[in-house]
């Protein structure tokens, strides 16, 4: 559409678009020779980078030279400045607010901010009892220029610091973190050999009560041995079932005494 606008059109296409519910992002058209070429259009270019770039505070300086806004217009441009403040602070106390966006009401200041989110501009929860907003989240302008140049530089000098010439600060928190992972580790590895142990403690349980109910079923049915705990057959080389099977065979033979017959058995197997 730029590509055609001329004279007044490019200057009602600057108009639509700094004022369109959801347009937040001018570098394409900013940079069209349609208006970066033409001296005629030298206001509606200075308003459109104000929109990319600019605060509500740079327009209240340059108000004179620059073509009047709309409501809608305000609105957009005092809901990006809120973008912009935030760039210094997460917390933005509703005076500063306020006192920077000409807003006289706390009310107009709410509405502002709700509309705000609902665009998507920002995330962040109005705390009243404290007057102030809490930003989690804002949306990314266009970059102005010379901007790029600044960060570039702003992480050359963090990479330096932190990795060539670690800081004691930086150190610090590399310990920190390492510390941290450390006693995770640990952690995860007692866990571990907890559970490990609480299984092997739980099966020998087990087993235990599965040999007292074999003996506690010998005893009344008048067989086996009642009487001789599992430490003994396991010292004798043998398990409960080779008890229940040689009782259960000495109890068939004629003559069989039981308790006798399986002990014998069972030696004579542990010989064998």
């Amino acid at each position: 559409m730029a590509k055609s606008a001329k004279g007044a059109a490019a200057a009602k296409l600057v108009e639509n678009a700094t004022a369109a519910p959801g347009v937040f992002v001018f570098a394409e058209l900013l940079e069209h020779p349609n208006l970066a070429n033409n001296p005629q259009h030298a206001p509606y270019l200075e308003l459109l980078k104000l929109f990319s770039y600019g605060t509500y505070d740079d327009y209240k300086q340059h108000k004179d030279s620059l073509p009047p806004l709309n409501p809608a217009q305000l609105v957009k441009l005092k809901n990006l400045s809120i973008v912009s403040l935030a760039e210094k602070s997460r917390i933005l106390p509703y005076s500063q607010l306020r006192s920077y966006l000409d807003i006289t009401t706390l009310r107009e200041l709410e509405d502002l901010i709700i509309d705000a989110m609902y665009q998507d501009v920002l995330k962040g929860r109005l705390d009243q009892k404290e007057q102030q907003l809490e930003l989690e989240y804002t949306m990314g302008r266009d970059i102005r220029p010379g901007q790029l140049e600044e960060l570039l530089a702003a992480l050359k000098s963090w990479f330096v610091l932190s990795f060539l010439g670690r800081s004691s600060q930086t150190e610090q928190v590399i310990n920190a973190l390492d510390t941290k992972l450390t006693q995770i580790a640990a952690h995860q590895d007692q866990e571990k050999a907890d559970g490990e142990s609480f299984v092997a403690h739980r099966n020998h349980m087990l087993v235990e009560v599965a040999v007292q109910k074999k003996l506690a079923k010998r005893s009344n049915t008048g067989g086996g041995f009642p009487d001789l705990p599992s430490a003994m057959i396991e010292r004798m080389g043998g398990n409960a079932d080779d008890m229940e099977i040689d009782s259960g065979s000495a109890a068939q033979q004629p003559g069989g005494g039981g308790f006798g017959s399986s002990i014998l058995n069972l030696i004579d197997r542990k010989k064998k």
